[in-house]
Formats: structure tokens, sequence, C-alpha cells
């Protein structure tokens, strides 16, 4: 569960880092995962994606379709990339004291997951597509057949660590926009328009008061007649 604060975070200042406490949170391990399996991939396609059959020139192991292992390539480095600099990210999110950088931040890993997570789903249906269109005399002797099969693996893996961290990210900014909405009802000052509310008093007269849990001044109706009553007679001499 998340600890109480802006964002899943708490308040700047308010604890210390602990590496222990980050690196065993479910977050930073779907990350540091994303980020292992992003190296599988485009190592597999690098090293062993790509054959030499008869000639220079090399080519994709799915189907000769060289546009595949390019596009899993570029995925595989840019999902690298976005693991690093959000792992980056979560050791300085607790540090930021502006509410709206943490905003930026949250929303900016649940855009970049969702994205991760969709071209994840787009490249395992592209190479799954592709190496089953692939002849086995495409391949002789089985060569690179089991670096496609971990690319496919992978892929389909990577889909599932974005897909639960694209979760985590809109579970954040939900409970963030909550906590913004509760605190504005309940600290901001009565705004400026506010209707004014009557307030009766016993002599008949009626006080405005913009602030309905104002006590009303002590007020006295004084009677003329106990006035002349009360008042001391003259002595005599």
């Amino acid at each position: 569960m998340e600890a109480a604060g802006a964002y899943g975070a708490r308040k700047a200042g308010s604890v210390r880092f602990d590496p222990v406490a980050f690196f065993t949170h479910p977050r930073t391990i779907l990350r540091l995962l994303s980020w292992v399996f992003s190296i599988v991939v485009f190592s597999c396609i690098v090293n062993e994606g790509y054959i030499n059959i008869g000639s220079e020139r090399l080519l994709c192991v799915f189907n000769n379709n060289a546009d595949a292992c390019n596009y899993v390539v570029t995925v595989g480095v840019a999902c690298f990339l976005g693991s690093v600099c959000f792992l980056v990210l979560d050791v300085y999110f607790p540090s930021m004291s502006n509410i709206k950088d943490r905003k930026r931040a949250v929303m900016l890993d649940l855009i970049f997951s969702g994205l991760a997570s969709f071209l994840w789903f787009v490249g395992f249906c592209f190479l799954a597509n592709q190496w089953q269109a692939t002849s086995p005399d495409e391949l002789p002797l089985a060569q690179g057949a089991d670096a496609a099969r971990a690319t496919i693996a992978f892929s389909f893996f990577s889909i599932l660590t974005w897909a639960v961290l694209t979760l985590s990210a809109l579970r954040r900014f939900l409970t963030g926009s909550n906590t913004n909405l509760f605190t504005w009802q309940h600290l901001e000052p009565a705004p400026s328009h506010a209707r004014a509310t009557p307030y009766p008093i016993p002599n008949g007269a009626t006080i405005i008061t913009t602030n309905p849990y104002q006590a009303p001044p002590f007020t006295e109706t004084l009677d003329p007649q106990k006035l002349t009553q009360q008042r001391p007679a003259a002595p005599a001499f």
C-alpha cells in the first residue's frame, strides 16, 4: 500500500532514502524486470537475429523481414533507457516539494508506461506472425531459432511488466488528484462573494455576517422606564 502523501509519497524531507525499502518496492522490481527484458530482447536480435545465407548480406531471422528486427531493437533500446530514467526519477521523487512537479512526473510515467506496453504488444504480435511465416529452409541448421523464440517470449513478458507499471502510475495519479481535491475543500478560505447570512438579535435588529459560525455581539435593550425608576432621588436639605 502506498505511503500517505501527495501522489504516493510522503512530504519532502520527512523520511530519508532507504535503499533496502526502495529496491524491494514492487514498482522498483517491475522497473528492473522491464530493464532486464529490454536488454534480453535487443541483445538477442543484435547477436543472433541476423543470418547470412550464401552472401555477405545479413537477413533478419523473422521471415527475412528487416522491419521486424529494426522495430524490436528500437523499442528495446527505448524501454531500456526509459527504465533507467524512471528508476532515477523514483529515487528523486520523494524529495520533490512542489506538488505540480510530482503531478508531471506521475503523468509522464503513466504516458510512457502505457505507450511502452502498447508497443510491446504490437511487437509481440508482429514477431509471432513473422516467425510463423518463416520457412525452415530459410534457417539452415535452425540458425537463430533460439534467439527468435527468446525475443518473442521476453516481448510478451515486457507487455505484462509495463502494463502493471501503467496501472500503478494510474493509481498514483488518481490518488493524488483526490488528495488535492480534499485539501482544497478544507483549507481554502471562504470566497469573497459568499452570500451574507442574517443573524437575529433580541432587540429586533439584524446583523449581517459572512461567517455563519460567528457569535453575535452582546446586546442589551435599555427600557427608559427602568432608567427613571432606578434614578436616585436628590437629597433634601
